[in-house]
């Protein structure tokens, strides 16, 4: 018999289709496939050679199938921020860098102590805390310093001081006011580093100063002299400080305390020609500071020694006196109590500021 092979069929492709077909309706149908599962062996107990992250290892033929891939514990050499140590591999994995502890020396503002190195990072500088006995005119207390800062003393806080001041008011036809003169000049030396006989600066005869016209003209400034100026006496009341307990602060940065009194403002918007005095007196404890910032001139005397010196018609400028660190120079001790003098002037139009920070406390001053 003879078979003529029909035109446009292949010799096979009736067992392709007939073996695709049933492939085709499993997936119309929605039958999953399954992907490969493990390496099917088929001696027991037989092993081959294998390898991963971790190394070279050994596989084993069990139940079938190879199981997975064997590889001892291994480790290799690393380092971090701490030093030296090993990294360690398990499951087919590298682990973190293992370094011991590490400690070193440190310090910081309490003293020394020993920062420790742990999971690649060093830590805080661990200083043990310390505690100094401290005073303020109201007691003991003390002062600790703890994660690398001083605390503030805990004694009995003084209540803020009101200082009675005394204002002398000038016309601007003064020979030392109102100068015509613009810019910056501020003039050290115009008083001499003691306070005179009456508690009063003594002018030094600064040579060629360009904001003073001579002692006879100075000496008006901080005394009552009928026909050239007139006084009135005020009190400034100071505040506690935003910069914690124990700390003081007036601020004025429109200074006119006697706008529109005494010689009037002379046609201005303020009076802008005085000046201004004040006296007390404190116990010295210890840390103690006075700063100024403001224009025109300032002179502060702590024992009637000269402390600040901001003399001359000038732009603000700030100055700080600290008590322990000029305490040789100034003659005092702690325990003892000192007189503390400030004379202010205002000479020229058109700023006014007036800024003093302190610590210093008046005697009696607790509750």
């Amino acid at each position: 018999m003879r078979i003529t092979q029909r035109a446009g069929r292949r010799p096979g492709s009736f067992r392709w289709v007939t073996g695709f077909l049933p492939l085709l309706v499993a997936l119309a149908c929605g039958a999953r496939t399954e992907l490969p599962g493990p390496e099917p062996c088929f001696t027991p107990e037989a092993t081959r050679a294998c390898a991963t992250r971790c190394g070279s290892g050994e596989q084993r033929c069990e139940g079938g199938v190879w199981q997975p891939c064997a590889v001892p514990r291994t480790s290799r050499p690393c380092a971090t921020a701490c030093g030296s140590g090993l990294e360690w591999c398990e499951d087919d994995a590298w682990g973190s860098c293992e370094v011991p502890p590490v400690t070193r020396p440190c310090s910081n503002a309490c003293g020394s102590g020993v920062e420790t190195c742990e999971a690649g990072e060093w830590g805080a500088c661990d200083v043990p805390e310390v505690r100094l006995a401290c005073e303020s005119v109201c007691g003991s207390g003390e002062v600790i310093c703890r994660s690398g800062r001083w605390e503030p003393c805990n004694a009995a806080a003084p209540k803020p001081p009101k200082l009675k001041v005394t204002v002398r008011d000038f016309s601007d036809e003064h020979p030392d006011f109102e100068l015509p003169i613009g810019g910056n000049f501020p003039e050290r030396g115009l008083v001499m580093a003691e306070l005179g006989p009456d508690d009063k600066p003594v002018y030094a005869d600064l040579p060629d100063s360009i904001t003073t016209s001579g002692r006879t003209n100075f000496d008006e400034w901080f005394r009552d002299v009928p026909g050239v100026n007139a006084s009135a006496s005020l009190e400034l009341q100071l505040d506690v400080s935003e910069e914690g307990p124990g700390m003081f602060v007036y601020e004025d940065l429109e200074f006119f305390p006697i706008d529109g009194e005494l010689l009037g403002n002379e046609g201005r918007a303020h009076n802008y020609h005085f000046t201004l005095e004040a006296s007390t007196s404190f116990q010295y404890v210890g840390g103690e500071i006075f700063r100024f910032t403001g224009d025109d001139d300032m002179w502060v005397f702590i024992n009637r020694r000269l402390a600040i010196d901001l003399g001359g018609i000038h732009q603000s400028l700030s100055e700080t006196v600290s008590l322990d660190e000029r305490a040789d120079e100034l003659g005092i001790v702690r325990g003892e109590t000192y007189p503390l003098h400030f004379f202010f002037a205002e000479r020229h139009t058109f700023h006014s500021r007036f800024v003093i920070e302190t610590s210093i406390a008046e005697p009696g001053s607790c509750d």
